[in-house]
C-alpha cells in the first residue's frame, strides 16, 4: 500500500512501474526462459525433427514411387509399341495370305473352268459324231429306199445298200456348200 500512499507532494503515475517490479518482473521472465529452454524447448525440438524425418522420408519414399511408376510406365510403353508393331506383322500377313488365297482360288477357278471348258467340248464332239452317224444311217436308209423306187429294184443287199450310201454322203461332202448363198 506504501505504493498507493504516495508523498503527498509525489504524483503517482500508474503506467510507469517501480524499480523492484521491473526487477522482480525480468528475474521471474528469466526463470521462465531458462525453464522453457531447458524442459520444453527439447521436446518441441525432438518433435519437429520427428516431423522433419517423416517428411524427408516420405519425400524419398515418395520419389522412389515415382521413379518405380516412370519405369513401369516406360516399360508399358514399350509392351504397347512392341504389341502394335505385332498387330501390324499379323494384319500384314493376314493381308499377305489373303492376297495368296485369292491367286490360288483364281487358278484353281481358271483350271476348273479350262477343265468344264474341255469336258463340254469332247462331250458335243461324242454327240456330233453320234448325230452325224445316225444322221448319215437315216440319210442312207432314205437314200437306199429313194433309189430302190428310182430304179426299180430292191436295194435290200446289206452291200450294196452300203456302197450307195457311202457315193451319196461322198458326193454330199464333196459339193460346194450352199450356205452363204
Amino acid at each position: 500500500m506504501s505504493r498507493f500512499l504516495a508523498a503527498e507532494g509525489e504524483e503517482i503515475n500508474p503506467l510507469v512501474p517501480h524499480t523492484a517490479e521491473i526487477i522482480l518482473a525480468v528475474v521471474v521472465f528469466l526463470i521462465l526462459v531458462w525453464l522453457i529452454k531447458k524442459y520444453v524447448m527439447p521436446s518441441f525440438e525432438q518433435t519437429f525433427a520427428a516431423r522433419t524425418e517423416a517428411i524427408e522420408g516420405g519425400l524419398a519414399k515418395a520419389e522412389a514411387k515415382q521413379a518405380e511408376a516412370d519405369a513401369a510406365l516406360d516399360e508399358l510403353n514399350k509392351r504397347l509399341s512392341e504389341a502394335r508393331h505385332e498387330a501390324a506383322r499379323i494384319r500384314e500377313d493376314a493381308r499377305e495370305q489373303g492376297a495368296q488365297i485369292i491367286v490360288e482360288m483364281r487358278e484353281q477357278a481358271q483350271e476348273e473352268s479350262a477343265r468344264i471348258t474341255s469336258q463340254a467340248n469332247a462331250q458335243i464332239e461324242a454327240q456330233k459324231q453320234l448325230v452325224l452317224a445316225q444322221l448319215k444311217t437315216e440319210v442312207g436308209t432314205l437314200a437306199t429306199s429313194l433309189a430302190g423306187r428310182i430304179v426299180g429294184e430292191s436295194l435290200e443287199d446289206e452291200a450294196r445298200q452300203r456302197r450307195t450310201v457311202e457315193r451319196f454322203i461322198a458326193e454330199l461332202e464333196s459339193q460346194p456348200s450352199r450356205q452363204g448363198s
